[in-house]
Formats: structure tokens, sequence, C-alpha cells
């Protein structure tokens, strides 16, 4: 089963969506890089620099669950509580998301 991903960016003033069809499970990170985004990630999706998280517009409940883990590193490098871990967020359902350097 495919899912579709919408990433909003801005472009010249204005937002654009750029979108991504993925299978079930697939984190936010690989959609995010399948949509030919730049997205922060110093540890290659390990969950240890915390730097690809991303704000999720909609569709949060499509998402895994926010795990212990997900938590602790997202309080050890100052990420907003509302935002995600790239990484960690595998996907279930339709998505929305963008990024604050998008």
């Amino acid at each position: 089963m495919e899912h579709t991903v919408t990433f909003v960016r801005r472009a010249g003033g204005a937002r654009v969506a750029l979108e991504a069809r993925v299978a079930d499970g697939v984190t936010l990170l690989d959609a995010a890089r399948a949509a030919r985004l730049p997205i922060a990630s110093a540890c290659s999706g390990a969950a240890l620099c915390a730097r690809c998280g991303l704000e999720i517009l909609a569709g949060a409940e499509a998402l895994d669950p926010e795990l212990p883990d997900e938590r602790v590193q997202k309080e050890r490098n100052r990420i907003p509580a509302q935002q995600r871990l790239a990484c960690r967020a595998g996907v279930h359902g339709p998505v929305t998301a963008t990024a604050a350097y998008w």
C-alpha cells in the first residue's frame, strides 16, 4: 500500500507543495529524500542528532506513535515537542509536513 506525503515549502515568497508516494512504513526522512528535499540529518537516521525535526501540519495520526527515545532526543536537542523526528516517524496514511528551513 502506498501513501502520499505532502511537503510544504516556501519558494519565492509563495508556499509550494511537493508530494512523494511512499510505501507503508517508510519514514518521513526517506519520503523527504524521495521528494528531493534537503533534510538535515547528521546521524544517518539513527535518531541521535535530532536535526530532522519536521512540523506535522496534517495527518499526525497516520504516523508511528512517538516513542520515549524520540522524546528524549528531542528534549536533549531542544526540538519543539510538536515536531517529529523524520527518521522515527513511519508513514501509514496521508501526511503533510514542513521544515523551518524549507
